[in-house]
């Protein structure tokens, strides 16, 4: 009783220490979410114009992204990894908009990526001013997506860093299909089932330029993933820090995963695995479109609140499968879900704010606590441009 006292009273104290403006953010979000959808067109343009505010406003001013705004201390430096795959997800707004200056954008990201590439094809982990700076296996895949998108769109300036990078990552797996040499040094040690988004980005890179050995090594990296999933499709050795809860997003990044490789090789129970998956998260649903943040071996809620980028980055998954299955299952609840997150998006008030997506619902939750993350509008964007084009 005493200790459980004592914890309150430390948390107050914080709380009244927080800027006005995370206080404010905290306590709209008790009151809950507001009670309109904007709808998907006005989130996906305030979305990619709040993503260029955070390339212009990075703490680093290199032509990256801001890894988040914070309630609390304003502008990150730029983010490599999310970076990367922030590249893929502009170039299609600039395709489908036909908009130069977003494309344009595009071209700068990448550019600032291949000026801070190793030279043995890898790329460093965390923010461009952490330390230690050293190749990391996840954060290279992540940017690999971005390289491939970059030769598609922009042509072969873009292909020599695509294939540096790809070789790194085949060079550097192990014969069974982890990648176990060049771990992030900010997260918990351990393999990690969700690295099948690595594997995605070989996909990518074996689509521009086919060699065999891209998609083998892809390939056998999510046949060691499955070797990790549960009958129930949950997933072992699936989360940043606490194996026993896996955060939504990294449980979306393995079904991903998992979902490219089906559609690379249209192999049966590649899809088959991924419903399995799918369908656990379905169970975790609630009728609001919310999923809890983390999820525990049954799918059962392991907290209160939501991490909204995994919650979107599952309901792209689920629109993938209505479009591969015809389930309307899948179709229903990538709607409901893209709606839940929709409706924490502000499209009015500070411009650092308007557009972007937080980390936790609550704001104040288990997940990038009092941020606004560049990874979770992005994934917003990507999940409400499928969903318009359905």
């Amino acid at each position: 009783m005493f200790r459980l006292l004592k914890k309150k009273v430390s948390n107050l104290r914080n709380f009244r220490r927080l800027p006005r403006a995370a206080k404010l953010e905290a306590a709209r979000d008790k009151r809950g979410l507001i009670a309109d959808d904007p709808g998907n067109e006005q989130v996906i343009e305030a979305g990619v114009s709040w993503l260029g505010r955070a390339q212009d406003h990075s703490r680093s001013s290199d032509g990256g992204v801001a890894r988040h705004y914070s309630l609390i201390d304003g502008w990150a430096s730029s983010y490599p990894e999310t970076t990367g795959y922030i590249v893929p997800t502009l170039l299609e707004y600039a395709r489908r908009r036909n908009d130069a200056a977003v494309r344009e954008r595009a071209r700068r990201m990448l550019d600032w990526l291949v000026s801070i590439q190793f030279p043995d094809g890898g790329f460093q982990g965390g923010l461009i001013d952490s330390t230690p700076v050293m190749p990391v296996t996840f954060n290279t895949g992540q940017i690999l997506l971005g390289l491939a998108s970059g030769v598609m769109a922009f042509g072969d300036i873009y292909r020599e860093p695509m294939r540096r990078a790809a070789d790194w990552l085949v060079g550097t797996q192990d014969a069974d299909g982890c990648w176990r040499r060049h771990p992030t040094p900010f997260a918990a040690p351990g393999e990690k089932a969700y690295e099948t988004h690595v594997s995605w980005g070989l996909f990518e890179a074996a689509r521009v330029e086919p060699q065999a050995a891209y998609a083998q090594a892809a390939s056998r990296n999510v046949a060691w993933a499955l070797r990790h999933q549960r009958p129930n499709g949950w997933f072992s050795k699936c989360c940043l820090n606490d194996e026993a809860a896996p955060l939504t997003h990294t449980l979306g990044y393995a079904l991903r995963g998992i979902l490219e490789a089906y559609r690379y090789a249209r192999d049966q129970e590649l899809l088959h695995a991924a419903r399995r998956t799918a369908d656990g998260l379905l169970s975790a649903l609630g009728d609001d479109g919310a999923l809890p943040g983390r999820l525990d071996a049954d799918w059962r809620a392991a907290v209160s609140w939501v991490c909204l980028t995994g919650t979107v980055q599952v309901a792209h998954c689920w629109l993938i499968l209505s479009m591969e299955t015809g389930d309307a299952r899948y179709l229903e609840a990538g709607r409901a879900t893209n709606r839940y997150v929709r409706r924490t998006v502000a499209l009015a008030g500070p411009p650092e704010i308007r557009g972007a997506v937080k980390g936790s619902m609550p704001v104040d939750g288990g997940y990038c606590k009092y941020e606004y993350p560049n990874w979770a509008c992005k994934f917003t964007i990507d999940s409400c441009m499928l969903e318009s084009q359905l």
